[in-house]
């Protein structure tokens, strides 16, 4: 299988920008108004309408709207069209039009064809996925439709009155009740983020190693519900030899960049830095279990999709993300074989993405989610068999999760809608208790501590996760 090559790196990068609600408003909204103009545009008189309404842009930066909230955007839409005007009607439908083909027919069909191999007539499912959508990402079309049609209202505005006392008061006193209306919102209705662990790891204390190795294989995007239905025999069977955790929690934004630091430092995203997939400072900010592995002589080796490379670097062995759908995690579960053999790491992650980008590109609902995570679960079988022939199961830990789950409509993930929030989470090995179900509340950031734990190394300087101790046995590793 290919590596990512750095221009995979760097258009990732790239379709972060358009990808990312955040950053899709001021990158769509202005290019619409261009495109809208194009040979006809004063850019004097446009560059200060972008400072008038520079402001609302920073504004719509800071907050998301999703889930419910976003419902609450038609309300300052009703009132901009009101204070300022509807100069540009025509401009508008545009934008609404542009709208449609970019995530339609750009995004959900030329897009996904041509890097996961969907077909042409996906634009027939996916429209009414995007409709279902619920995450601040750009397709979600009740966000984004009043955000983009009230920046557009204001800019026509500012560029046609010009910059006087009348409209920067205008501007000024409807961004400030904007402002007040979004904290006052956020403030009493967003209110469904995780509970944070207040301290640092405290619940044990490391002692000797209980495991050689620990293998951890995530299924990204696997909505835990769905795993149940599935066809999963292998699975099946390693949850009850060992340890499943039926109330996971993944943290908030659940973005694949962000859960994945989470899970691998044992903090939050306010700590390690990796906010979103769209990643401005290269590097976790804080210590990751990777490192700690490194400082005590023993190695861990991460194989996932170039997005993670800007969180992880040199621990991180990228894979192209751009292979068909069908093939691609047969021939990551290959290369991963090849270097687990090469690099024999004490750690080992690999991270499967076909189920997730089955759920973005064709829904969650749907047989086809439900195929790839069966295809997923034969593809662990055969992994765990070979480590198990080479004699690497012994005295080792198996761990199998997913980062996030994923919504209804285009397999959102993000904001912890319903589908989100928990995750599969499950351990088997010598060190770990068979047939046991835990069902009290955890969370994803547990996993650095816990692999520290079972490893006999220190916890990373900034991990909050309490260690898994009820779902380990005390069993020291046999030397040699």
């Amino acid at each position: 299988m290919k590596k990512a090559s750095l221009f995979e790196i760097i258009m990732a990068r790239c379709w972060n920008v358009v990808n990312e609600g955040k950053t899709f408003t001021p990158v769509f909204v202005l290019a619409i108004y261009l495109m809208w103009h194009i040979g006809d545009l004063s850019w004097s008189a446009f560059g200060l309408a972008c400072a008038m309404v520079l402001p609302m842009f920073v504004l719509f930066y800071l907050f998301d709207f999703p889930l419910h909230l976003r419902h609450f955007l038609w309300l300052p839409l009703l009132a901009g069209t009101v204070i300022f005007g509807i100069a540009e009607p025509g401009l508008l439908v545009f934008a609404l039009g542009m709208y449609v083909f970019f995530t339609v027919f750009f995004w959900g069909t030329l897009y996904y064809h041509l890097r996961i191999g969907t077909t042409w007539w996906n634009f027939l499912r996916i429209w009414k996925l995007f409709l279902k959508n619920t995450d601040s990402t750009s397709g979600n079309v009740f966000e984004h439709v009043p955000k983009f049609w009230l920046m557009l209202i204001m800019l026509s505005y500012c560029y046609q009155t010009g910059w006087n006392d009348l409209a920067l008061a205008n501007i000024g006193i409807f961004t400030l009740a904007m402002a007040v209306f979004a904290l006052v919102l956020h403030r009493v209705l967003f209110n469904w983020k995780p509970v944070e662990y207040p301290t640092r790891t405290d619940n044990a204390i490391v002692g000797p190693a209980l495991a050689k190795k620990v293998i951890v294989v995530v299924i990204d995007g696997c909505r835990k519900e769905r795993l149940y239905d599935a066809q999963t025999p292998f699975l099946d069977k390693l949850i009850a030899g060992g340890t499943l955790y039926d109330q996971m929690e993944t943290i908030y934004p659940a973005r694949t960049v962000s859960c994945f630091s989470s899970m691998f430092t044992g903090t939050y995203p306010r700590e390690h830095g990796m906010k979103s997939n769209m990643v401005w400072d290269l590097g976790v900010k804080v210590q990751s279990i990777f490192e700690v592995l490194k400082q005590q002589g023993k190695k861990g080796v991460m194989f996932g999709c170039a997005h993670l490379y800007d969180a992880f670097g040199e621990y991180c062995e990228t894979f192209s993300a751009v292979a068909n759908n069908d093939v691609v995690d047969h021939m990551i579960m290959k290369q991963a074989k090849a270097i687990y053999e090469r690099e024999n790491p004490d750690l080992f992650v690999v991270q499967m993405i076909a189920v997730d980008q089955t759920g973005h590109s064709r829904g969650v609902l749907y047989e086809e989610y439900l195929e790839k995570i069966a295809e997923a679960d034969a593809l662990i079988a055969d992994f765990y068999g070979w480590l198990e022939a080479r004699g690497d199961l012994e005295d080792a830990v198996f761990v199998v999760m997913a980062d996030h789950g994923q919504g209804d409509g285009i397999g959102g993930h993000g904001h912890l809608d319903v589908g989100e929030r928990f995750v599969p989470f499950f351990m088997n090995g010598q060190a770990i208790e068979a047939g046991q179900v835990i069902t009290d509340h955890r969370s994803i950031v547990s996993l650095a501590p816990t692999i520290a734990y079972l490893m006999g190394v220190p916890f990373p300087d900034h991990a909050r996760g309490p260690v898994l101790t009820e779902a380990i046995h005390s069993h020291e590793v046999t030397s040699g």
